[in-house]
């Protein structure tokens, strides 16, 4: 009997907590960064207590491929529930806004294609940025005008095809960020040199198969050689969801609202 009773109850609670969350999500306002012919949808979570007379960090945080879309609810489904704890909410007041890319584009210019070897990605080290690079710098600018940002502390995290656009956006925008937060993304090794006045914190599983951890361990390398200030985790027994045990990591945002540009 009391498992027929557990097994009544679970959806029940299932389904609260779903609502919960939800409802939860409902304080990142809903908004829309239009550019000519192109719209990018994107939700802002403003401070609690919010008061335009002061000013505040910025968090851009950029969804993986299987996020994208144009109904601005999906970009909310990891990451969010970081910035909507009680104690971050306090502690760390800021601005947190989750672009979201459409299916038709990338956050960077990178080839995906599979070999022998598993999966491979070719980065390009610049060119001209995919249509959502240039909705999410478009973006950028005007938040900028359009919120009371404290300028030494913005930052951009982003995981799996948003790791990726994180080392992207830094290296196309070099003297904005304060602090940079990859998960289990990658970029071509030569950017390298365009990083340093950015502090990194990288993240990777070890046994990820879908983007494979060398892709991190070889920008930290060129990293590392071009005395760019960087931290790498990898777990030893994490696959691609790398991004749960970051955003379980006691020390990432006190580390990450630390920094500040000089």
């Amino acid at each position: 009997m009391k498992k027929i009773a557990l097994l009544l109850v679970l959806p029940c609670l299932l389904l609260s907590w779903t609502g919960l969350q939800a409802q939860q999500f409902e304080l990142f306002e809903k908004h829309s960064f239009v550019q000519g012919s192109d719209t990018l949808p994107y939700r802002v979570l403003l401070p609690e207590n919010y008061d335009a007379s002061k000013k505040y960090p910025l968090v851009l945080f950029l969804h993986g491929a299987g996020e994208r879309g144009s109904d601005n609810e999906k970009q909310l489904t990891h990451g969010a529930a970081l910035f909507l704890q009680k104690e971050n909410r306090s502690q760390f007041p800021a601005i947190v806004v989750f672009p979201q890319c459409s299916r038709a584009s990338f956050w960077s210019n990178v080839k995906i294609s599979s070999d022998e070897n598993g999966r491979r990605f070719d980065f390009e080290d610049g060119g001209t940025p995919t249509v959502a690079m240039k909705l999410v710098m478009g973006l950028l600018e005007q938040l900028m005008v359009q919120y009371p940002i404290q300028k030494k502390q913005v930052y951009v995290m982003g995981l799996s095809m948003g790791g990726m656009g994180t080392f992207e956006l830094v290296n196309r925008k070099p003297d904005l960020f304060a602090a940079a937060v990859p998960i289990c993304g990658g970029a071509n090794p030569i950017i390298a040199k365009n990083l340093k006045s950015v502090k990194w914190w990288v993240f990777h599983g070890a046994k990820d198969d879908v983007v494979p951890p060398k892709y991190s361990e070889a920008m930290v390398t060129a990293m590392k050689s071009q005395k760019v200030d960087v931290k790498f985790t990898l777990y030893p027994e994490t696959n691609h969801n790398s991004w749960d045990a970051t955003f379980a990591e006691p020390e990432l945002l006190p580390w990450l609202f630390s920094c500040k540009r000089k």
